[in-house]
């Protein structure tokens, strides 16, 4: 029988802005990617999405990001090996010690937006994640792109790397992710989210924007929690895979 996780990004509100409904999509995924503060979110909030979810037994992970609250993580920055290494682990380390609040464990580190798309390829800053990540603690798991080089350079350091697959989001041909500034970028229509991600699993293939056929290793599937029908979205996708015999759960064992 076929298994998988299902992931979103959550605890992202700030003060009294809310971004998404962190407690329902607590109720159908399997792992959360919690904001660090550094893109989105604030302590309070985020105390709060960390015990929902351990309360639900959901498995926790750190979503690390580039300090960019203005442009929510989605900008592009080139900060300093120092400043990128010690950024991964200062926010790792807030994540801890919340989760210790509430009583369970980080158990793996997924970065955000910008930062997600420019380690996939740019070493760099790719080696200075994964060494922020192993200063903190080399067990943690890193979730990264499918088929980026950041996998195999990750692996090769010593890391546990979980490969993600996107529902809601477009492929190009190379498998990268669409860009967000163009038309197709995110997909919406729960039904065709649920298909694709039920042949993904079947096949181990996804199709791009352009039509192209893709391959793509995934023991992950996001669907992200600040779209407008996420919770649609994330609950369509959790009730095919479990029509289709597909057992939703965490990567990280002991959450």
């Amino acid at each position: 029988m076929a298994k998988i996780d299902l992931n979103s990004d959550l605890g992202e509100s700030f003060g009294p802005w809310p971004m998404g409904d962190d407690v329902a999509m607590l109720g159908i995924v399997t792992s959360a990617n919690i904001a660090c503060g550094f893109h989105a979110g604030d302590p309070a909030g985020i105390l709060k999405v960390v015990k929902e979810a351990a309360a639900r037994g959901v498995c926790i992970g750190a979503h690390v990001g580039y300090r960019d609250l203005v442009g929510f993580g989605r900008r592009n920055m080139d900060p300093s090996s120092a400043e990128l290494v010690a950024d991964v682990i200062y926010q790792i380390g807030a994540l801890q010690g919340l989760a210790r609040a509430a009583g369970t464990t980080v158990r793996y580190v997924k970065p955000h937006g910008a930062l997600y798309n420019t380690i996939a390829h740019d070493a760099r800053q790719a080696a200075d994640v994964i060494a922020g990540i192993r200063a903190v603690d080399p067990a943690l798991a890193l979730m990264a792109l499918s088929g980026a080089p950041v996998v195999a350079q990750a692996r090769a350091a010593g890391l546990t790397v979980v490969c993600e697959a996107f529902a809601d989001r477009a492929y190009n041909p190379d498998g990268s992710l669409v860009s967000r500034s163009l038309p197709g970028a995110v997909l919406h229509d729960p039904a065709q989210i649920a298909a694709r991600m039920m042949r993904l699993i079947a096949t181990g293939r996804i199709t791009a924007i352009d039509g192209t056929d893709i391959a793509l290793e995934a023991q992950s599937i996001c669907v992200h929690g600040d779209t407008p029908a996420a919770v649609a979205i994330a609950g369509a996708l959790r009730a095919a895979l479990a029509a289709g015999g597909v057992t939703l759960e965490p990567f990280a064992r002991g959450a």
